[in-house]
């Protein structure tokens, strides 16, 4: 449980930032890192060492048990080294943006930055792939959080970033769905510890595929990576840990996660050692061409990530050993140089490099470790970038297939090594070297400001003498992705070996380009390419739009012969196909029909004929009421109480709704031409002919289904109910029914927001003004509604709680109970003499929130047995002898019946309003 607490912590870390900045103001930062740093000791004394021997440390709680998803933990060594990242990495971020946001209230980016870290925290961790899809969303969104905040000008990279990220998301969640579906379970461990990776080629493509892609997007790799240097628009500190710890890193520890299930797949070895190699030389020229510091590091950040691709494509124990390694040491390097970057960028004013010359002298402790850093990077001895490279070289020289396919990588990886060295030193000579132009310079700022990086810096010389320290965790890293012990001895020296000479070649090489750095300069000093990955993700985006444009176009109308004839016309091809396919019709199970359903078939008629030939809206309303009672006592005589209350009582409330949307219409209904009406009648006849086909083939023709024997032989057993219609909704259901009520309680919303910024509002003109009333008076024509509605609205209150508390058991339940208890507010209202009079205050915009509201928060009562939504069952003794079986399923209903009457309400109050004098008098001079 440690981890859950830890992680907990994080979220807590989130909730009390924004309080922590208005108490202590810029120290928060210090106060978080702390915290950090005390979660990462909590981590190292309690979980650490079940890691050795062999161990795993995991932890699992239900979540949803009906689909055998679990929140399950589990830490090996790969875990581990992401933890060290996201934990360590964070906490100096954490420090180092006290002194980068020195004015200001910040406490949203504190919030955002520990949710983010808990986020990654959550996805390395993560032991269900349901669980690791959901961690892996939340990364996506606050990076779009956080690199909106900085302002305007940062939304379109925000939201560019979201969006190509968010695809990626999409693929991970398809490959979520395949292993679900071929495997069986959503536990990570069991699914690639599956023999199916190696029996089913398609499955483990189609996954490696999908996975890729997820990654690709992830971690920017080409074509895919111009998002990186595109999110730079955002604050150094999320620069900072976005490229050393989060983000870019979930996708370099997916592809070690499902490196064992996958290694031996050959799209996966080709695609990730192409993709990556092509993205380090691509990325690495990129940086070359800028002179931003903070670009070029983006571009250094998508080019080291290529090198992690492409290693983990090689796939052998050493290789992923390899690919840990460079893990840490690309972290702790890129985040000393985000950080330097930043602190030159608040103290110089610029990050251009053709701005600045000289720095050394005025800021000597920021150039050393800006050179100890970039040095790192360049692969320079005995810093830890020197040995992770050798390693890295070592591994691709493993590369799988024929013989010169191991030189051929290593060759390309050397030139694309050869480019880090030329553009790590760009960076320190643009910054320190020359002359010193800008002598009133110095360093001004504290050394709190410096020590994060510092510590990051010299950690990276620290662990490159002593790289020894890393080799258990290393071995464990092989171990956890290959199961069998990478064996790298990590140390400065391994003799005189290929890796070696491929470092020497770099370093002479790249000495030359630094050398000749103006010719490369004027080599470079041009587009590359003829397109821009963000004017190219524009296009896309903007071609999408249009094309969502054309197709909405279809629909965006009044005229109900747009809606009507797309289904109109896949009802009638339904049709058509099913009969020319001469499908065999199994014979009817009874009798078709009996006398009783002549007599509903002939008001039906009645009402459909009544509705089409009357001209008056109005009149039109009331005879399509006949239609909906009909169907009711239909479903009343097939024993359906529950659904045919239902049925009737939304007819009435239709009706009310109704009758107000109508007085915004005209009195009558257009006359059509005479083409129309004989167009609209033949698709009718049509359409009419297809459903009776359909519904003589499908009804009465089959058994009961599983479904339907287990809802009427379990789930009195199981819920202690014996409506088994409510039951379904509350109990079996209570997740749909959940999305169906903020489905309606956002229509409630909707009908507000449209009818506060439309002109929508009746005149009188609609209604003849008192001439066209059929009483002059409203006072006396409401005599008779007020003399009703003063016996019968008690009555319906009374009922409506009735029916709310048998719902369990008798026909009922929150939604018809709730449906009357509308009825007896239509009928209050209808009475009032006017809508200014009309006795209906209640809150209903808080009416609608409460109910849902109330549902979610009983769906997480369920988690004290089970999972979100499961009902919770006591039995309560009463007074009189014997026990009531109460159920929190009720209390859902409560939601449910505060959300209906919300709505209802809220079509009452907003519909029925009538207009405003200004709005009148406007009116009236506009005519």
């Amino acid at each position: 449980m440690v981890l859950v607490w830890v992680l907990l912590a994080l979220v807590a870390c989130a909730a009390v930032a924004p309080v922590l900045d208005r108490w202590v103001g810029r120290l928060t930062g210090w106060v978080l890192a702390g915290v950090f740093v005390v979660l990462g000791a909590v981590l190292a004394v309690t979980v650490v060492p079940d890691l050795q021997d062999d161990g795993v440390r995991t932890v699992s709680l239900p979540w949803i048990p009906s689909a055998g998803i679990e929140f399950s933990f589990r830490l090996d060594g790969t875990a581990l080294l992401f933890l060290v990242l996201v934990i360590g990495v964070g906490a100096l971020v954490m420090a180092y943006s006290a002194g980068y946001f020195s004015r200001g209230r910040h406490g949203s980016f504190y919030v955002l930055m520990s949710l983010f870290a808990a986020a990654m925290f959550g996805l390395v961790l993560a032991d269900d792939i349901v669980l690791l899809a959901v961690f892996w969303e939340f990364t996506t969104i606050c990076s779009f959080l956080l690199i909106g905040r900085s302002g305007a000008y940062a939304a379109p990279p925000a939201v560019r970033t979201f969006l190509l990220t968010g695809a990626g998301g999409l693929a991970l969640i398809a490959a979520v769905a395949v292993m679900w579906a071929f495997t069986g379970t959503t536990s990570l461990s069991a699914i690639l510890a599956d023999p199916v990776w190696h029996e089913n080629n398609a499955f483990s493509t189609a996954v490696a595929v999908l996975i890729i892609l997820a990654v690709f997007t992830k971690s920017a790799q080409f074509p895919f990576h111009y998002w990186l240097p595109d999110a730079m628009a955002a604050a150094t500190p999320v620069s900072a840990y976005l490229h050393a710890a989060a983000m870019v890193k979930a996708g370099i520890y997916l592809l070690m996660r499902f490196s064992p299930a996958l290694s031996s797949n050959t799209v996966w070895q080709s695609t990730l050692i192409a993709g990556g190699l092509l993205t380090a030389v691509i990325g690495a020229v990129f940086a070359l061409q800028r002179h931003d510091l903070k670009e070029l590091l983006a571009y250094s950040t998508v080019s080291q990530l290529g090198f992690l691709v492409a290693v983990i494509g090689v796939g052998t124990p050493t290789a992923l050993a390899a690919a840990g390694v460079h893990t840490l040491a690309h972290a702790l390097f890129k985040a000393t140089l985000f950080m330097l970057v930043g602190v030159i960028d608040r103290e110089v004013g610029s990050r251009d490099i053709r701005e600045m010359t000289g720095l050394w002298r005025v800021m000597p402790f920021t150039a050393v470790l800006a050179g100890l850093s970039a040095a790192s990077m360049a692969g320079l001895p005995p810093l830890l970038g020197f040995v992770s490279k050798e390693n890295l070289f070592g591994a691709y020289l493993e590369a799988p297939g024929p013989a010169w396919v191991g030189p051929a990588v290593g060759a390309v990886a050397v030139g694309a090594a050869v480019l880090t060295f030329a553009y790590s030193f760009r960076i320190v000579y643009g910054a320190f070297g020359g002359p010193t132009e800008q002598v009133r310079l110095y360093e001004q700022r504290s050394i709190g400001f410096r020590l994060p990086a510092a510590v990051s810096s010299l950690a990276g010389l620290v662990l490159g003498l002593r790289s020894d320290w890393l080799a258990p965790l290393v071995d464990r890293i092989a171990l956890d992705t290959q199961g069998a012990i990478g064996h790298v001895h990590l140390t400065l020296w391994y003799g005189f070996t290929p890796a070696l000479w491929m470092s020497v070649i770099t370093i002479g090489l790249g000495v030359v380009a630094f050398w000749q750095r103006s010719r490369i300069d004027r080599l470079l000093d041009r587009r590359l390419f003829p397109v821009e990955g963000t004017r190219m993700f524009e296009a896309v985006l903007t071609g999408s739009r249009f094309a969502g444009g054309f197709v909405a176009d279809y629909s965006r109308s009044q005229s109900p012969t747009r809606h009507l004839a797309a289904p109109l016309v896949v009802l009638v091809l339904a049709g058509v196909a099913i009969v020319s396919t001469g499908v065999d019709v199994p014979p009817v199970a009874g009798a078709i029909t009996r006398p009783i359903d002549w007599l509903f078939l002939l008001l039906i008629a009645a009402g459909v004929l009544g509705t089409v030939m009357i001209p008056s809206r109005l009149g039109a309303l009331a005879v399509v009421g006949i239609v909906g009672f009909s169907v009711a006592l239909v479903f009343f005589e097939l024993g359906a109480p529950d659904v045919g209350l239902t049925q009737m009582l939304v007819e009435v409330l239709t009706v009310v709704v109704a009758v107000l949307v109508l007085r915004r219409l005209p009195r009558r209904f257009r006359k059509p031409s005479q083409m129309r009406r004989w167009s609209a009648a033949a698709f009718a006849v049509v359409a009419g002919v297809a459903a009776f086909a359909a519904v003589y083939l499908l009804t009465g023709r089959r058994d009961r289904s599983p479904a339907a024997e287990y809802f009427l032989t379990q789930t009195e057993d199981t819920t202690g109910a014996t409506n088994i219609v409510n039951s379904i909704l509350v109990d079996f259901r209570a997740l749909d029914t959940l999305g169906e009520l903020t489905v309606l309680g956002v229509a409630g919303f909707i009908v507000v927001a449209v009818l506060d910024s439309s002109d929508l509002l009746p005149t009188r003109a609609h209604h003849g003004g008192a001439a066209r009333r059929a009483v002059v008076d409203p006072t006396d024509n409401s005599v008779l509604a007020r003399t009703v509605g003063r016996w019968v609205t008690p009555v319906l209150i009374v009922l409506s709680a009735y029916l709310f508390l048998r719902g369990h058991y008798d026909p009922g339940g929150g939604f018809i109970a709730a449906l009357v208890g509308g009825a007896a507010f239509a009928l209050a209202y209808l009475a009032a003499p006017s809508s200014d009079q009309a006795p209906i205050k209640l809150p209903y915009i808080g009416l609608i929130c409460a109910g849902v509201a109330v549902a979610t928060v009983t769906g997480l009562l369920g988690f004290v047995d089970g999972g979100f939504l499961t009902p919770l069952h006591a039995e309560i003794p009463l007074p009189w002898g014997g026990y009531y079986h109460f159920t929190t399923a009720m209390v859902f209903d409560v939601g449910v019946y505060l959300a209906v009457i919300g709505v209802i309400l809220t079509s009452l109050n907003r519909l029925g309003t009538d207009p405003t004098p200004d709005r009148e008098e406007n009116r009236a001079v506009s005519a």
